[in-house]
């Protein structure tokens, strides 16, 4: 089994890894030229805009596996708790020729599942207990497969990190709002200010949006990318389609306010937490619609000749 996971049998994507590097350097550029901003607006605070903003990257991109996992409530299991599902991931595994991921479980009945970490040797790959429930042998490999192959193509680490910099500019915001108010010379400090209040809120919005808009055109192209290669991998694009036709449809019958709880992670998931309403808004969704993803997976599926 390759212990590096730099080359699996997943079929290589080069237009995720294009849209990776160019959604990474625009939004690299946005993040060091905002903290370039507030250093020269807030010359008296630069040194904690530094540590801050330098801080909280290095803690978000070493914990993001952590950090996602206890915000979904998941739990490492072993191969006796749930000996179907590591069953099913050692033979993708091994087919992939990648190493294996920690196996996690969320006690939710929500249909769904994720991959989060850093790199193919720090993975975790979480199913729900409602997704379990609910989906036959072939489908959940399909589902599984598709996670693996986030892993495999690296495009977690790239949608944590991406996303993780919006959040950051209003984080950044706030505190160099205050530290520059707080240092600084006194007869200066006025005007300084003056102009941090009106500048810092508009250039952080801006940053915001545009690292917003930027992970979810790739968070929607990544998705149809997982689909086709799962699909190849595998061999059974109908597995695939119907596991991704049942969840959506069940998590459309799920208690709003469980929804609700889940949609800050939606990037995420196999399939977005949410109801048929909010599915509607193309420029904002982090999946691409259900039928896009079918259309995909037949067109995959008249090529295997099946």
């Amino acid at each position: 089994m390759s212990s590096s996971g730099q080359h699996t049998r997943f079929a290589p994507d080069r237009g995720l890894t294009g849209r990776m590097v160019a959604t990474m350097f625009v939004i690299g550029l946005l993040y060091v030229g905002f903290t370039g901003l507030l250093i020269a607006l807030l010359r008296g605070a630069w040194p904690l805009i530094v540590l801050i903003s330098g801080g909280l990257f290095v803690a978000q991109f070493w914990f993001s596996d952590k950090i996602t996992e206890r915000a979904m409530g998941a739990r490492p299991v072993s191969p006796e708790e749930f000996p179907q599902l590591h069953g099913t991931i050692d033979r993708l595994c091994a087919l992939a020729d990648m190493p294996k991921p920690r196996v996690a479980v969320a006690a939710n009945d929500m249909p769904n599942a994720f991959a989060t970490g850093r790199n193919p040797q720090n993975a975790v790959v979480c199913v729900t207990t409602g997704l379990l429930r609910r989906l036959e042998p072939e489908e959940l490999e399909g589902v599984l497969a598709h996670e693996l192959s986030h892993v495999a193509h690296r495009d977690v680490a790239v949608m944590t990190i991406a996303g993780f910099l919006g959040v950051l500019a209003g984080a950044m915001t706030r505190i160099a709002m205050y530290g520059g108010f707080m240092g600084g010379s006194r007869n200066s400090n006025d005007q300084n200010a003056a102009i941090a209040a009106l500048v810092i809120p508009l250039v952080s919005m801006v940053v915001y949006a545009i690292s917003f808009l930027l992970t979810r055109l790739l968070s929607r192209y990544r998705e149809l990318a997982a689909d086709r290669a799962a699909a190849q991998l595998t061999g059974r694009p109908s597995a695939l389609a119907s596991a991704l036709t049942k969840v959506t449809g069940q998590i459309a019958a799920i208690p709003t306010e469980d929804l609700r709880r889940s949609q800050p992670y939606n990037a995420f998931y196999f399939a977005p937490a949410l109801n048929a309403r909010e599915t509607a808004s193309q420029l904002f969704s982090t999946h691409p619609t259900l039928e896009k993803r079918l259309a995909q997976l037949a067109k995959i599926s008249e090529q295997l000749g099946r």
